[in-house]
């Protein structure tokens, strides 16, 4: 499995959003740090699933960057990505491992260090939890789980951590204190205005 990097990027496919923008502008602030989550809105079709993503996989090449899919690992394997991640109604991570083989970055989404340590039982090679601060990127979320939240996750399991929600610079270092071994945004950047300034805020507070 390759190296993950610490930053986690969501695409953010809504309506007057840029992604691929986003994307140029984070690889050039966090080069191999970064891991682009490829994801897109439910009614979305596979082709253009497939397309996104390998325009994603190409803009990450020369950085030495990640690609993975959100979902469709059907659309992970034919674009070329390095792996996926699934959430909890997607399908079970041992049967997203078989998908996917051996060799593949497989993320997981987990809330509580029970279905956490299952998940990476089960095949995991990170966790995304949280969300650990309110968000109003995606609608139907669970309550936030805190930076407590995150902390017991991190204790439970000893594959990487990637915090989600809410997640600033400002609130980087806390999370990192949890134990989480990085972050995931999706407003953080596609709502910024200078998308490379606020990774390179990110990165920075990663590294701290």
């Amino acid at each position: 499995m390759p190296s993950l990097g610490r930053l986690h990027l969501v695409t953010d496919t809504r309506p007057g959003r840029e992604p691929l923008t986003v994307v140029r502008a984070a690889l050039a602030a966090a080069r191999a740090e970064l891991v682009v989550q490829v994801r897109v809105e439910d009614d979305a079709t596979d082709r253009e699933a497939y397309d996104l993503t390998r325009r994603v996989v190409a803009l990450c090449a020369p950085y030495g960057a990640t690609c993975l899919v959100n979902d469709r690992l059907h659309v992970a394997l034919a674009a070329g990505a390095a792996g996926g991640h699934v959430g909890a109604d997607d399908l079970p991570v041992e049967a997203a491992r078989a998908v996917l083989g051996p060799a593949a970055v497989l993320g997981a989404t987990a809330r509580q260090p029970g279905t956490a340590a299952e998940a990476v039982a089960a095949g995991a090679s990170y966790l995304g939890v949280g969300p650990c601060h309110p968000t109003v990127t995606k609608e139907g979320l669970p309550p936030p789980i805190g930076v407590p939240g995150i902390r017991a996750v991190a204790e439970a399991v000893d594959v990487p951590v990637i915090a989600i929600g809410g997640v600033t610079a400002a609130r980087v270092p806390a999370l990192r204190a949890a134990g989480a071994y990085g972050v995931a945004v999706v407003g953080a950047l596609s709502a910024a205005a200078d998308p490379q300034r606020a990774t390179a805020e990110l990165i920075e507070a990663l590294a701290c």
